[in-house]
């Protein structure tokens, strides 16, 4: 049976589910209805010198039939007493003492940081996480994603609050900086335990196009907020990826960013992260959603042998590569299973229009399935992504697999492109269509049926 169980920095928890610091953690109601659902840690609502928020104060992304498959907040840090908080803090602890509780934390001055961290440690929480990743609000006020993106800055403050800390210091980053290592390391050469990651993404979701204002909207008015969801996972995956992969940056790491269920947990998980953090979807979906995420990572580790989450923990990060080390050698092709097809012809048109024209209809108008001309495929695999009928198009292996070469071997051979019009051009001698057969009603000659093969 997989043991969830957890240990981040000496933050300990029964699971690696934690909630984010978000209106989801905003009072010891809520937090104690999500750790008796089955949630593992919660990061409290900001503390610091409470604010004024505005209404209204969220905007989605919506695509198709999916809706907030991005999401944007124009709110603060807590509105509400500071000693209000340190209260429920304190009751959440004496009802659940084997939960993770962390008081995320943004304020200003040496002295503040100090207060504050006395503070919530004499409330029990068992860590702290700094918030320097707010882009919206608090940022305009010195503090938030300001302070994420100077380093100096950032390792100035964990130094400050590591001279009086008691408890595991978590460092929350900002993804909107170009290389997010910089303040990862700065948090290390600052003393933080850990780096949590990524915050929110400055970012405007849509415009009002009859009354020419963003959302939301605020009394006819509007102001980039930050953005999450699923929509950001991809970014928050790549920046945890760097942040893992970097020698210097040898700390714990708190993945968060569009986790909605144990499959994008996992995924954080096999590049770096020990604990993940999600608020999105339980904004979406509720509290619930834990049993599920539990019950599918619990079944998955069991799949896969797994004794506890450090075993799989990240197990992908040897296998993503620089561009110029992958193998130019390896060659794929896709494949159309013709009793799978339904003819839609979705790939034909990505292909023709998008990619490299390696699909062709037959001339049989009771027959106008799709089919791979071969030598023309260069194995994008753009046709498998858009084909809506699983396992309809597979991509095919070519090559033998006995050949290796990389772009950085080939470079240190000399053996790269070097002019224009250079015969090692990897596309110099691929079919393409005539220019002026655009506007030809019939495809070219090579497109009939039987020329290039039917894969």
């Amino acid at each position: 049976m997989a043991n969830l169980n957890i240990n981040l920095a000496g933050i300990k928890s029964p699971n690696p589910f934690w909630l984010a610091s978000a209106p989801p953690t905003n009072s010891g109601y809520q937090i104690m209805k999500a750790f008796d659902a089955g949630w593992g840690g919660a990061v409290w609502k900001t503390l610091g010198v409470p604010v004024v928020n505005v209404s209204s104060r969220y905007g989605a992304v919506n695509y198709r039939d999916n809706r907030m498959i991005g999401f944007n907040n124009i709110e603060l840090i807590t509105d509400r007493p500071l000693k209000d908080n340190l209260k429920e803090i304190e009751e959440v602890k004496k009802r659940f003492p084997e939960h993770a509780v962390i008081a995320s934390l943004m304020v200003e001055t040496r002295e503040e940081w100090h207060q504050i961290m006395q503070d919530v440690t004499n409330a029990g929480a068992d860590g702290v996480e700094l918030n320097f990743g707010c882009p919206h609000g608090m940022c305009e006020r010195g503090m938030g994603s300001a302070v994420g993106q100077e380093p100096k800055v950032l390792k100035t403050i964990v130094s400050w609050v590591k001279e009086v800390a008691k408890i595991p210091v978590i460092v929350k980053l900002t993804p909107n900086i170009t290389d997010i290592t910089r303040p990862a390391l700065a948090a290390v050469e600052g003393g933080g335990d850990a780096i949590s990651l990524i915050n929110t993404i400055q970012s405007l979701v849509g415009v009002d196009i009859d009354n020419f204002v963003p959302y939301p909207v605020v009394d006819g008015k509007s102001t980039n907020g930050g953005y999450c969801g699923p929509a950001v996972k991809p970014i928050a995956m790549n920046m945890l990826k760097n942040c893992a992969q970097h020698p210097g940056v040898n700390i714990p790491i708190s993945g968060i960013g569009g986790v909605e269920n144990w499959r994008d947990a996992v995924e954080f998980i096999l590049l770096g992260a020990t604990s993940v953090q999600v608020c999105t979807a339980v904004m979406h979906y509720g509290f619930g959603i834990i049993r599920e995420m539990k019950a599918g990572l619990s079944q998955y580790m069991d799949e896969k042998g797994f004794k506890s989450i450090e075993d799989f923990r990240g197990k992908a990060l040897p296998n993503v590569l620089h561009w110029e080390d992958l193998n130019l050698k390896y060659k794929i092709v896709a494949s159309i299973n013709e009793d799978k097809c339904i003819g839609c012809q979705l790939c034909y048109t990505a292909c023709e229009d998008g990619a490299h024209q390696a699909i062709g209809l037959s001339d049989d108008l009771l027959n106008r399935k799709p089919f791979i001309i071969e030598k023309n495929c260069v194995g994008c695999n753009l046709c498998s992504l858009v084909c809506p009928v699983e396992g309809c198009i597979t991509m095919e292996r070519r090559d033998d697999g006995k050949q290796h070469v990389t772009w950085a071997e080939r470079t240190k051979a000399g053996n790269i492109p070097k002019t224009f019009n250079d015969e090692l051009a990897g596309g110099l001698h691929h079919w393409v269509p005539e220019p002026d057969d655009a506007f030809n009603t019939r495809k070219p000659k090579h497109y009939k049926l039987g020329d290039g093969g039917i894969a």
